[in-house]
């Protein structure tokens, strides 16, 4: 076939690719030769899917081991996703309204897909199982996942994560060795009789320690809440939506954990300590560590009873006097 007799649009994007790869120092005649040779793209190939299906390993012969894999595994590609979604706003510099909106909308989103999602594991799994394998599980904890350290520092000042108890005292530090061991989170992991940090939480601080100290420095001043501060075409439907992603990250995810840990680590009169040797019960629920990313944006009443309301309803399944 003659040049003549092609398409036109096919011309066109042959003209392109020539200036595209032309401008890079490239040949194009030899890019369209590796077309010749390579294969056509599948989708498991696409997906990696061989691999992806590989990545569950059990440590026992529980079969509902593996949902407690999955399921974890899920939830580690959805804070990705919302990683994503927040380095798009933090990075922006001058950002808008309506490209702030967006972004939070799909925050929002991938949260809700977290929080109903959590069914599978106070739902699937046998509870019998469950305090059976994950004893093999030892030392290791949900604590660890870093990606939501990132997501809580992507999305607030630092001061904001600082244990409840030292808030007042350390807020307005600028050392950022003095914020991250004054984090709230490094509460959730001490020995419950001795206060020494688990091994759990030295495991993380080995890994991560440094790579979070940096992240708290690197977003101090383009964090979500310093971007919405620089917005300078800020509305209120804008407003409600950074309300909402507090609520959902701060209140309604650890709910929906805590009612995990409840309905599996619950035992009266005494409370089994989660893997890891965490403090489930003053770590979760939201009342307590009272995490609250923009509280310039709620009344001094709704953060006293932060969380109050959606625990009573949620686990005691009452209605808030």
């Amino acid at each position: 076939m003659s040049p003549a007799n092609y398409p036109k649009d096919v011309l066109e994007k042959i003209e392109l690719l020539q200036d595209k790869f032309k401008a890079s120092g490239q040949d194009l005649s030899s890019y369209l030769e590796g077309l010749l040779y390579a294969d056509y793209m599948t989708y498991w190939d696409y997906i990696n899917l061989d691999m992806l299906l590989s990545l569950q390993q059990p440590r026992t012969s529980f079969k509902d081991e593996k949902i407690f894999i999955i399921y974890h595994q899920i939830t580690e590609l959805y804070f990705k996703l919302i990683i994503w979604e927040l380095e798009q706003i933090a990075e922006k510099h001058e950002i808008d309204a309506e490209f702030f909106k967006q972004r939070l909308e799909r925050v929002i989103m991938y949260f809700d897909h977290l929080i109903s999602s959590f069914a599978v594991m106070w739902k699937g799994m046998e509870k019998e199982q469950f305090l059976k394998f994950r004893m093999s599980l030892l030392p290791s904890s949900g604590f660890q996942s870093a990606q939501y350290r990132v997501i809580e520092i992507l999305s607030t000042d630092a001061k904001n994560l600082i244990h409840i108890e030292k808030r007042s005292t350390i807020g307005e530090t600028k050392d950022t060795d003095l914020i991250f061991d004054n984090l709230y989170w490094q509460q959730g992991a001490v020995e419950l009789a001795t206060g020494e940090k688990t091994l759990t939480l030295k495991s993380f601080e080995k890994k991560y320690a440094k790579d979070l100290k940096e992240l708290i420095e690197n977003y101090r001043s383009s964090n979500i809440w310093e971007k919405y501060v620089s917005c300078e075409n800020k509305d209120e439907e804008l407003k409600e939506l950074m309300k909402t992603l507090d609520l959902k990250a701060n209140v309604f995810w650890p709910l929906a954990h805590y009612k995990s840990a409840v309905r599996y680590l619950q035992k009266d009169p005494v409370d089994i300590a989660a893997t890891g040797g965490t403090n489930w019960q003053k770590y979760l629920p939201p009342r307590f560590q009272k995490v609250i990313f923009y509280p310039e944006l709620w009344t001094e009443k709704e953060m006293d009873e932060w969380g109050k309301g959606w625990v009573v309803k949620e686990i005691f399944g009452k209605e808030e006097a």
